[in-house]
């Protein structure tokens, strides 16, 4: 088949096909044999942070509102006609988008008719609608959206953490915007976005689970026609190393407290590879992972719960180690975590708890190979982070216990820290 490849893993015994559609759009197929769903994402580089940006021959970078990636997604199921909600209820597809930090996303689900359903959504998508009207209609029903997730406590208390940490950086803004923000987005800024964001070779579709490759490219010979490729230069954003506050605090209608800690990390180039994503995974694991003393020892005394979670957060950039959950103490578990870090810093992790660690990982990451929901959604990062499917399974199994001391060591630094806290009772 034309301009075909099979990307295949020894290890794992799967593979899927990549395939350079002539419009400039890269397509991927994961055949799921004896699987009758499918799930199929198409989605672009763009995300909330994307406010400056300039393509090449611009003198200057254009600056846009802060939500308009979020505005923009909701514009698209827009039409003259039915909007594509009303096309996907003919037949019987589930249908969904997203917008991140770093890309938007447009999904269905479905166990019969793919073809028909992957048509809407090549089609919706390539064919933006924008007015004046239809505009304003949205920013107020995006102005409620924003200020329902404000009595959200876990998604304010994640940005009440990006507001302490980042000074600069649009990463410290709600992926929405602010009622003040969306209401300088214009359907002329819409079209511009549209334009530079959405061309098709800085896109691609990701399709997983019952379905056969030479479907896919058929429906897209139908519907995708040839763009010449945009270069799309993004703003690298000044933000120093310190945090912008070590503590911040709202109240809410919460039981207890509700935490955020962060650990603002250098950075020394705009992404992470997935190497180094690795590694702050095992070292994540290492310092408060479910089956260490540390985290059982703080849920017997009642200083955590079981809503405790982790995460390495980073992106065009950024990066933080985040630490998430419920406390009646939130300053005991900033000093009790901060203590374990630096105990762990001195004495290294342990060869039996990494080894441990990264076979779990590993396992993780196998498992996920059962879900085309997962296998669909991991294709579309893997590409937008210039990774292949496979890389994380592999990398796992090359990681070594020097990298994991020496990255916990060296890239941890506990002075760079904020603690963003959620208080019980309405300010």
């Amino acid at each position: 088949m034309r301009n075909m490849r099979e990307i295949r893993s020894e290890r794992l015994g799967e593979s899927y096909f990549e395939f350079h559609h002539p419009s400039g759009l890269k397509i991927l197929v994961y055949p799921k044999p004896g699987y009758k769903a499918a799930y199929a994402v198409f989605g672009t580089r763009y995300g909330s942070i994307d406010t400056q940006f300039r393509q090449k021959g611009d003198a200057a970078f254009t600056a846009v509102p802060e939500g308009i990636a979020h505005f923009l997604e909701h514009k698209l199921f827009e039409s003259e006609e039915l909007d594509a909600f009303q096309r996907y209820a003919e037949t019987g597809a589930s249908a969904n988008a997203y917008t991140s930090f770093d890309k938007t996303c447009y999904l269905f689900s479905c166990t019969g008719d793919f073809k028909a359903s992957l048509e809407i959504l090549l089609d919706f998508v390539t064919h933006p609608y924008f007015t004046a009207e239809t505009v304003q209609k949205e920013q107020g029903i995006i102005g409620q959206e924003i200020r329902m997730c404000r009595d959200e406590p876990d998604w304010e208390a994640l940005f009440l953490l990006l507001r302490a940490m980042y000074k600069n950086h649009p990463v410290r803004i709600d992926i929405a915007g602010t009622e003040e923000s969306i209401s300088h987005i214009t359907a002329d800024l819409l079209y511009k976005c549209y334009r530079t964001f959405y061309n098709l070779s800085n896109m691609v579709l990701c399709v997983a689970g019952g379905v056969r490759p030479e479907d896919v490219l058929a429906v897209a010979d139908r519907l995708l026609k040839k763009q010449a490729p945009v270069e799309i230069e993004r703003k690298c954003f000044d933000e120093p190393d310190e945090v912008a506050a070590a503590y911040a605090e709202e109240r809410l209608a919460v039981a207890s407290p509700i935490f955020s800690l962060g650990f603002k990390q250098h950075i020394d180039s705009p992404e992470r590879p997935l190497r180094e994503i690795l590694l702050w995974r095992v070292v994540h694991e290492a310092v408060c992972g479910r089956t260490t003393p540390f985290y059982n020892a703080l849920l017997e005394e009642g200083l955590l719960n079981t809503s405790f979670d982790w995460e390495y957060f980073c992106g065009y950039g950024y990066a933080a180690s985040i630490f998430t959950g419920e406390t009646p103490d939130p300053k005991a578990v900033e000093r009790r975590l901060v203590a374990r870090i630096e105990t762990l810093q001195k004495d290294g992790i342990a060869p039996d708890d990494f080894e441990r660690i990264r076979k779990k990982l590993y396992g993780r990451a196998v498992m996920a190979f059962n879900d085309i929901d997962s296998i669909a959604n991991a294709l579309v990062s893997a590409e937008f982070c210039g990774e292949g499917l496979f890389d994380e399974a592999e990398t796992l199994g090359t990681l070594t216990l020097a990298e994991a001391n020496d990255l916990l060591r060296t890239k941890l630094d506990t002075a760079r820290r904020s603690l963003a806290v959620i208080l019980p009772g309405e300010e």
